[in-house]
């Protein structure tokens, strides 16, 4: 994932996506593509690791959750919510991203980035993901592609 700000490639981060193809319709579990907006923030404040449900802080991290809650897959640290920009494509009945719930969040599973390992989400190591937050403000554009191209700055 890049992060570019100004005109200029701000950073890259190694992510995860969908465990499925692309796709914007719901149910599919595959990470929508377009254009979309962060539309909300949660978990400043919160300390590293954090576990959410329902985007509420469940008061403990990751590592001390249990070994069963730790073999899942769970929301950690910081979420940026989105919504598509792209009525028809991303947005509206049958394909709403807001709807469907889909994120950028940190993962109990950080070994495993750079897999496909999400039901839809983007996932970034904790660290990073707390990060991210904290330069991006709400409003921000995101442009997801299922291949990118390789130079950006045309």
């Amino acid at each position: 994932m890049e992060h570019w700000r100004n005109g200029q490639l701000h950073r890259k981060y190694c992510i995860s996506t969908s465990e499925r193809p692309p796709s914007v319709l719901q149910d599919s579990l595959g990470t929508p593509t377009g254009w979309l907006r962060i539309t909300e923030k949660i978990g400043r404040g919160q300390p590293v690791g954090m576990v959410f449900k329902g985007r509420v802080p469940q008061g403990f991290c990751w590592s001390e959750a249990s070994p069963e809650d730790q073999k899942k897959a769970l929301i950690t640290s910081r979420i940026l919510r989105l919504s598509g920009c792209e009525n028809g494509w991303n947005a509206g009945p049958g394909r709403d991203t807001w709807e469907r719930y889909i994120y950028l969040h940190g993962t109990n599973r950080p070994h495993r980035i750079g897999e496909p390992q999400s039901a839809g989400c983007v996932l970034l190591k904790d660290e990073e993901m707390i990060e991210l937050f904290d330069e991006i403000p709400e409003g921000t554009l995101v442009w997801i592609v299922d291949n990118p191209p390789t130079d950006l700055s045309a």
